[in-house]
């Protein structure tokens, strides 16, 4: 079943649709609440919680017009929105990298470990010094899959401002991070 027709069986109370929608966007907006929650899973946690407690509460909110992945990824940005606007000052919080790394097999390259923790630093750093607009729809192209057309309608901006962020961060982002590129350190 579409996601579609499943929220139709949902706002008829059908707990299986219910249990099916949970299965398919649990683990995505657990993900997507943890980049956009400043890696804070207990938060990330009630988030995700807090949205299928408000697709149980109000199935009726969702129209069926639309696309269901769509409007869920608007309401978990406009409940970011609303995060931040509690918060106030996000710039003080952790960069949600791992302190406690462990080498798990004798055999893995540690050249490659250290490499990959140290683009993984650089990444975390490059994309927290992007602008929260330029950030977000990064974050939602490239990690959470959405296209051009759904960020659009997440973010209520137009396809050619998403693009433009897309490039603007996509370029700021290869620029900072030219030296971990094979091909520009020949």
């Amino acid at each position: 079943m579409t996601d579609e027709s499943l929220m139709v069986a949902v706002s008829k109370g059908d707990k299986r649709a219910f249990d099916e929608i949970y299965e398919r966007y649990s683990g995505p907006l657990l993900g997507y609440f943890m980049r956009m929650l400043w890696r804070d899973r207990e938060k990330a946690e009630d988030f995700v919680h807090d949205i299928f407690a408000k697709i149980i509460r109000k199935p009726e909110l969702f129209d069926p017009s639309r696309r269901f992945r769509t409007w869920l990824y608007s309401v978990a940005n406009n409940m970011c929105k609303n995060e931040y606007k509690r918060q106030e000052v996000r710039k003080n919080t952790s960069n949600g990298l791992d302190s406690s790394y462990a080498v798990s097999d004798d055999n893995v390259n540690v050249l490659h470990e250290v490499q990959d923790r140290q683009f993984k630093q650089a990444f975390e750093e490059s994309m927290s010094a992007l602008d929260q607009k330029h950030s977000e729809v990064f974050k939602l192209r490239h990690i959470d899959g959405l296209s051009i057309k759904e960020i659009a309608e997440v973010l209520e901006i137009s396809d050619g401002t998403v693009k433009s962020r897309i490039f603007y961060a996509s370029k700021y982002l290869a620029e900072s991070l030219k030296d971990f590129n094979p091909v520009m350190n020949r």
